[in-house]
């Protein structure tokens, strides 16, 4: 049973960990010339490395606040496993920790699908998807995953 529980407690930390760092770091897109995220656009050019803001679009406010929602979602998640693992009745299930994790890894999902959407119109065609981006896909199913086997998880008799 221990070992059961550091593994799910380690697939929890993973995709914590995918999130934080898909969110905060800036290659969503990446091509010869810069890199974009959420946060900010980076340009190489003559002068050398400008950065700016990141578009004032809606839809890139959205993702923002999709990601943000999801890291903050995993957190209370994490939190809520520990204090029902010392709380909760034997027997009992773990459904509010399992919903808060399925919310986080479906907040990640919208986040990803309406960038993936948005952003031709606003990243130049020849660039590609970065490392963050598609550590945000990754974190999708590990959160989705470890939200489920939560879910299904009963505090041992």
């Amino acid at each position: 049973m221990l070992i059961l529980l550091l593994g799910i407690v380690f697939l929890h930390i993973a995709a914590l960990v995918l999130l934080f760092v898909s969110t905060i770091v800036s290659v969503w897109t990446t091509g010869e010339m810069g890199t974009s995220d959420l946060w900010r656009n980076c340009t190489v050019d003559s002068i050398g490395h400008i950065c700016n803001g990141a578009s004032t679009g809606e839809w890139i406010q959205v993702v923002q606040a999709l990601m943000i929602l999801s890291i903050i979602f995993s957190c209370l998640s994490l939190f809520l496993f520990f204090c029902q693992l010392f709380t909760l009745q034997k027997g009992g299930r773990f459904f509010i920790t399992g919903a808060f994790q399925i919310l986080a890894g479906l907040f990640v999902m919208s986040g990803a699908i309406i960038y993936t959407v948005m952003s031709p119109g606003w990243v130049p065609e020849k660039d590609t998807f970065g490392y963050s981006y598609i550590l945000a896909w990754v974190a999708f199913p590990l959160a989705l995953i470890s939200g489920l086997i939560y879910v299904i998880l009963r505090k041992r008799e």
